[in-house]
């Protein structure tokens, strides 16, 4: 039997059994709403720019070491589908880097690539990142 107070305030019931109906309600909510908001953050969050800081200096390579060892790279990965556009960077300190996109085959797809090369013209790091889909 249900008090004066549960009828009055039926999430008050405390005569009753209603007030565990109440707290399924209040943590099922809660549970989608942080559902909502760990899909918001985590659809939200981007992926820096590893070239952040770094001056573009055109598209291309800026000498026959570098371009030679990006083409040895897309081809050593077995990266099918186009590879482009090249573009070249530095960081002022020396250091040079290439980004490229590459359109994977038969996929509406890409991932951007950042190959960096020291003073020597030798590869040190390579970075994969930016995964995007496209609509057809």
């Amino acid at each position: 039997m249900q008090s004066e107070l549960g009828r009055q305030w039926p999430w008050l019931s405390f005569g009753s059994l209603d007030h565990f109906a109440h707290m399924n309600i209040t943590r099922f909510t809660f549970y989608i709403l942080l559902a909502a908001f760990v899909c918001v953050v985590g659809c939200a969050t981007r992926t820096s720019d590893p070239l952040a800081g770094w001056k573009c200096t055109g598209f291309g390579s800026p000498n026959k070491a570098i371009a030679d060892d990006y083409q040895d790279y897309i081809q050593q990965q077995d990266m099918r589908g186009y590879a482009g556009p090249i573009q070249h960077f530095e960081d002022g300190t020396g250091q040079q880097a290439i980004e490229f996109e590459v359109f994977e085959h038969h996929k509406n797809a890409s991932w951007r690539y950042v190959l960096i090369y020291d003073k020597e013209n030798k590869r040190i790091q390579v970075i994969k990142y930016g995964y995007a889909r496209y609509d057809s």
